[in-house]
């Protein structure tokens, strides 16, 4: 039994090597920082996962129990990747505006009307001709 779980725990660590190596490689190569931010909050994080789970299987083999530190790891990493790449992303926005989304053509004005949040309509007794939409003649 515990040759099984050695090679589960090895598997564990070589698929984890790979996860981190690909998001360096990717924090290196990548050109934008919009895709560079892939890299390290997606392959790295489960990188690190996978090797704190082979070293939460290993504390397992040699009945140690479950060590509060790998959990802990765990926890804090999976918190704080999402936060931390939302965080970079909304600055990387500030900086360059010029990669914000851009809002929709003047010249599908159907479609972005559509696409508008529409308010809830008014009670009957109280709409008053100025509420009531006008079509609009562009």
């Amino acid at each position: 039994m515990s040759a099984v779980l050695e090679i589960a725990l090895a598997v564990l660590l070589v698929a984890g090597s790979f996860f981190i190596l690909v998001g360096a490689l990717g924090l290196v190569k990548l050109s934008d920082v919009f895709r560079r931010l892939h890299a390290p909050t997606k392959a790295s994080t489960l990188g690190v996962g996978c090797v704190l789970l082979a070293s939460m299987g290993e504390h397992l083999l040699r009945g140690e129990g479950l060590q509060p530190r790998e959990l802990l790891i765990t926890v804090f990493l999976f918190m704080t990747a999402p936060i931390s790449a939302h965080l970079i992303a909304k600055a990387a926005l500030a900086l360059m505006p010029r990669f914000a989304p851009s809002p929709p053509p003047a010249d599908q004005p159907e479609r972005a009307r559509l696409t508008a949040a529409k308010p809830a309509p008014a009670p009957a007794s109280r709409q008053t001709p100025a509420a009531v939409p006008r079509p609009r003649h562009d």
